[in-house]
């Protein structure tokens, strides 16, 4: 399928089941929202995340845009073997969403 068709069809797609998807934000934009202080940095982001789980381990990081917001989703290991999924507003810090990952 070509590349066109293939955007098309992937548009096509969205627009029947009526939602988008989230986005990944690549490195160079995550670094320079960061440098423009519109993202918090990442360490700050997982500290807090860490502090909800203390002991956890990071397993998974990405930086996505949802809806129109930037956001940090975050999947952990906490010491007793769950792995959660937060996420958390990357302009605030604050957490959204924290679920046992599936």
């Amino acid at each position: 399928m070509s590349l066109p068709l293939r955007g098309a069809a992937t548009a096509a797609l969205l627009v029947l089941s009526g939602s988008v998807p989230a986005l990944d934000v690549g490195h160079d934009e995550a670094l320079r929202l960061r440098q423009e202080g519109r993202i918090q940095p990442f360490e700050r982001i997982l500290a807090e995340a860490l502090r909800q789980y203390p002991g956890g381990q990071l397993l998974e990081a990405e930086l996505e845009r949802e809806d129109g917001h930037l956001i940090y989703e975050i999947e952990l290991l906490t010491p007793d073997g769950v792995v959660r999924e937060l996420e958390l507003d990357a302009r605030t810090g604050n957490i959204l969403k924290d679920d046992v990952d599936d």
